[in-house]
């Protein structure tokens, strides 16, 4: 259980190295597929970069942060086969990492980053007028159907998965 902390913890450093990445350093518009609509449609291009190889660092980062959630998934599956997990084990595994990572992804991100701390209308003030006068960022009924239905629903289909290969080798 200490190891499924742990990895959830791995999981929302790298989710956040990826989002420093894209944010501060690349600054591409085509990475924010997961914006809401509105802050999508008024987001400018950034042609320039920040400075002098922002970009290689940026995407340096984010090649390492999607390494580092390889790897978590690596593992997670690994250890548990290792360990002789049943479904369940799996399952409360997934569900765990997943869950750690949505609240925080709901909290840091979503209302600490965006509505308090104001970081992404640092590096994109076109977004100010997106997000004045809200007290959430993000869609919470979007963040909700993850948390509650999305994530435990993926979860349950890894852990079948995983409690099906080892009799499919053994």
């Amino acid at each position: 259980m200490l190891l499924t902390f742990f990895l959830a913890i791995v999981f929302c450093v790298s989710i956040t190295l990826m989002l420093l990445s894209a944010v501060a350093f690349i600054q591409d518009v085509k990475l924010f597929s997961s914006a809401p609509k509105e802050a999508r449609e008024v987001l400018l291009p950034r042609d320039k970069e920040l400075f002098y190889g922002a970009r290689a660092i940026g995407w340096t980062m984010m090649i390492f942060s999607m390494i580092m959630i390889l790897g978590v998934g690596v593992i997670s599956v690994w250890d548990g086969l290792r360990s002789g997990f049943n479904f369940w084990q799996f399952f409360l595994r997934f569900v765990l990492i997943f869950t750690i990572y949505k609240i925080y992804d709901m909290v840091c991100f979503d209302y600490f980053l965006l509505m308090k701390f104001h970081f992404f209308q640092f590096y994109y003030p076109e977004l100010e007028s997106v997000y004045a006068g809200r007290k959430y960022g993000y869609n919470i009924k979007s963040q909700l159907l993850k948390l509650l239905v999305i994530f435990p629903a993926a979860s349950a289909f890894v852990a079948w998965i995983c409690s099906v290969i080892p009799g499919t080798f053994g």
